[in-house]
């Protein structure tokens, strides 16, 4: 484990503090898990971008025309 200073806006603390006092945990432990999730919701984003600059807009069309112009089953429309 790391040890680590930073500086943290007065406002965005207090919100740390009070959300952390109400999950129960340490603001150790809130801020871990804020860190953990914004690193994994940038990651998901470039695993995105990088699968997205794969993809084919032709080819995706082609196979959506393949698709049925019926309509679902009852249980199995949303």
């Amino acid at each position: 484990m790391t040890t680590l200073t930073t500086s943290i806006p007065d406002a965005i603390l207090r919100h740390a503090k009070r959300l952390a006092d109400k999950e129960q945990i340490t603001l150790d432990q809130f801020i871990s898990m804020a860190l953990a999730g914004q690193i994994s919701s940038w990651e998901t984003k470039e695993s995105f971008d990088e699968r997205a600059k794969k993809g084919d807009w032709t080819r995706a069309r082609k196979i959506l025309a393949k698709g049925s112009d019926l309509e679902p089953e009852p249980d199995d429309r949303l």
